[in-house]
């Protein structure tokens, strides 16, 4: 392909939540940039409405989240998607796409694995053991193991898994994410129907992973802190096994735009139990919000030592309690951590940098590819 457009084949089995975001941010920044590119994944919005409004060819590849009977015949559909459009390089996003991709071409074409969160991180005892095997054996499938963050990178190199690694942190559109002073949150609160007062905001699928139970478990204490605080939950997804939520917890469903529900926020709250570098931590940082988050893989990376928020032990229901507390109660700390969170992020995590390093990257990928075949 020397001297070619590159044609690249984006895979991904998340039509939601950022993984989504940046699979489509990549391929019309790829295509835009005049590359060959399409991306396979389930019928699903809102990723298939991103590609429609970008131009970028969407191909339909039905899978489900979790490995299981039906994953041989995924990898059957992936192979015949590849032999299609016999891509130069293969982009696998999270750990779906990375198990049917890496068995289906087995290194056979150029391949980055992006785990977007190491997929080990969400389960235990053989099923853990399983997916590392799994992780160790499928490395020498990938010319790349790409990561968002050094925490990601770290947490695959402990669990054994010797790929070749490189990371890229995540990136926010700054344009999009604007910063927000106290007039944007009176005028957001007055158009989401919100009243004034202390407000607490989460922006994540309702899930395990996202930790909003172990927030509801920590509101008690809040609420007792600080009298009259409310906390908004916006995402899609359920609850299981959560008492009946008290009125002053709203659940606000998915949102096309959450930047209105981040200007709303005095502090937005982020219990993760893991991640790789979570998309709506630099998202909230980017509107100038306050940010209490749990110390899992990528966010000291995001929130640093500027300033911009506080990190919790994960599961540490009153640290989260506590920390969440002192930032609704003293306005004039949240807002300087707000601040100084807007800093950090256009200075480390603007996402056209983001972009550019990733399909920098991928040429790396293919030039390295080249000489390899040059050598044979």
């Amino acid at each position: 392909m020397a001297g070619a457009a590159p044609r690249v084949l984006h895979v991904t089995q998340t039509t939601i939540t950022g993984t989504a975001r940046v699979v489509a941010d990549l391929a019309r920044s790829q295509q835009e940039a005049g590359w060959d590119i399409r991306v396979a994944s389930p019928a699903g919005e809102p990723l298939v409405g991103w590609l429609r409004d970008a131009g970028v060819p969407h191909l339909r590849w039905e899978a489900t989240r979790a490995p299981g009977p039906a994953t041989a015949a995924e990898v059957v559909r992936l192979d015949r998607i590849v032999r299609g459009t016999a891509p130069d390089l293969l982009h696998l996003h999270s750990s779906k796409a990375g198990l049917a991709g890496r068995a289906a071409v087995r290194g056979s074409r150029a391949t980055i694995f992006q785990p977007h969160a190491w997929s080990f991180a969400a389960v235990g005892g053989a099923a853990r053991r399983a997916t590392i095997a799994w992780e160790r054996a499928a490395a020498r499938w990938a010319d790349v193991v790409l990561c968002v963050s050094e925490g990601e990178r770290r947490r695959g190199e402990q669990a054994g898994v010797a790929g070749r690694y490189r990371v890229v942190p995540n990136g926010v559109d700054l344009a999009r994410f604007r910063a927000g002073d106290s007039a944007a949150r009176d005028d957001a609160r007055r158009r989401l129907g919100l009243d004034p007062g202390p407000l607490a905001v989460c922006v994540g699928r309702l899930s395990r992973q996202k930790g909003q139970d172990l927030l509801l478990a920590a509101w008690p204490a809040v609420r007792a802190a600080v009298p009259g605080a409310r906390l908004a939950l916006v995402g899609g997804g359920a609850l299981e096994g959560t008492p009946p939520l008290p009125g002053d917890v709203l659940l606000a469903g998915d949102q096309p735009d959450v930047t209105p529900w981040l200007h709303a926020a005095d502090v937005v709250v982020a219990p993760s139990r893991w991640e790789g570098m979570a998309l709506g931590v630099l998202e909230a940082m980017a509107t100038a919000r306050s940010v209490v988050a749990t110390d899992v893989d990528g966010m000291r990376e995001a929130v640093g030592d500027d300033g911009a928020g506080a990190l919790v032990p994960p599961e540490d229901a009153g640290a989260l309690a506590g920390t969440v507390a002192v930032r609704l109660t003293d306005v004039a700390r949240a807002e300087a951590e707000g601040a100084a969170g807007r800093l950090r992020v256009e200075r480390w995590f603007d996402r056209e940098r983001s972009l550019r390093e990733t399909s920098a990257l991928a040429l790396e990928v293919l030039a390295a590819r080249r000489r390899d075949l040059a050598r044979t």
